[in-house]
């Protein structure tokens, strides 16, 4: 069952105050495709990179079962490239340097072998750029997941409402959740959010967890306990590529079965976060994967008897 995944490959340039990078490997689409490739094959990707992006990256993804014939290469033009800094609390960062370079005019094209595409993840990015793939589709996708982010409700308001029409699981964090919705509950905002076309929506709360909400269901779900934290560029995106992944594999987009695929994409974010950029994700096999998921079920298995 293979995914279909739009997003950025690009470069990142990270400090947190536990170290900091120079330029490493980053983009949406990347952090999505190293995840996803663990559960389900093969992950067909739509991005664009310079002539800056490394061969060797390209191969390690092809390695993993990820398809790259719809990925751009502009060879004399520089791939998109972001630098930030986290404060103590990962949860706040600013951004010191953003070059769009290739983003800057990116048309996707959806080569003729994407269209099998059963399971799409538009990671966040321009939504006209999204919405173009998945008007690109012949056939209607079983399930179409779409991350973004404050900045496109800022700007792009108007193609995004659009966009969320078509859109079956939209991921945001809880500010966007609020931003979006114009309510400051969160159990409001959902309820908000489902009203704009999305049937489920997943608020990621970082190191607080995440709920899926659907119709009048409620899940939510925690994030495992870490000692260290070195870098949360990407656990997002890494979370949206272990979420989609399982549910590809599975083949069931249940609102059951949505509860595990969180799980599931939790502890991929967990792994991503404990080392700079992909490092993480290029290391762990499904033994790690297993182990770190049932870390998740044990710390909120417990018995308690009603009187």
């Amino acid at each position: 069952m293979s995914v279909l995944v739009v997003g950025t490959m690009a470069f990142d340039a990270i400090e947190t105050p536990f170290g900091k990078s120079d330029r490493i490997i980053g983009g949406a689409a990347t952090y999505i495709a190293y995840s996803a490739s663990n559960f389900v094959k093969p992950i067909k990707q739509i991005s664009v990179v310079g002539g800056d992006f490394p061969q060797s990256e390209m191969d390690d993804l092809a390695s993993r079962g990820v398809i790259l014939e719809g990925v751009q290469i502009k060879k004399d033009e520089k791939s998109f490239f972001w630098s930030g800094r986290y404060h103590m609390d990962m949860n706040e960062r600013d951004t010191l340097d953003t070059q769009l370079n290739v983003l800057a005019n990116f048309e996707p094209i959806l080569p003729e072998s994407y269209q099998d595409c059963e399971f799409v993840m538009l990671g966040n990015g321009v939504p006209a750029v999204q919405h173009s793939v998945l008007k690109q589709m012949k056939n209607k996708p079983k399930l179409v997941i779409m991350d973004t982010m404050n900045f496109w409700m800022e700007t792009a308001m108007e193609d995004l409402e659009k966009l969320l029409k078509d859109v079956d699981v939209l991921l945001v964090n809880d500010s966007e959740a609020r931003q979006l919705s114009a309510q400051y509950s969160i159990v409001k905002a959902a309820k908000e959010i489902l009203k704009m076309g999305p049937k489920y929506l997943v608020v990621k709360k970082g190191e607080h967890g995440a709920l899926l909400f659907h119709e009048d269901k409620v899940f939510v779900a925690p994030a495992l306990p870490l000692e260290e934290v070195f870098d949360p560029t990407g656990a997002g995106d890494t979370f949206a590529g272990g979420f989609i992944g399982h549910l590809a594999k599975t083949k069931d987009i249940s609102f059951e079965n949505m509860k595990t695929a969180i799980i599931v994409g939790s502890a991929m974010a967990s792994f991503c976060v404990e080392k700079f950029g992909t490092t993480r994700m290029k290391e762990i096999n499904a033994a790690d994967i297993n182990s770190r998921i049932k870390q998740f079920v044990d710390l909120v298995n417990f018995e308690i008897e009603l009187v």
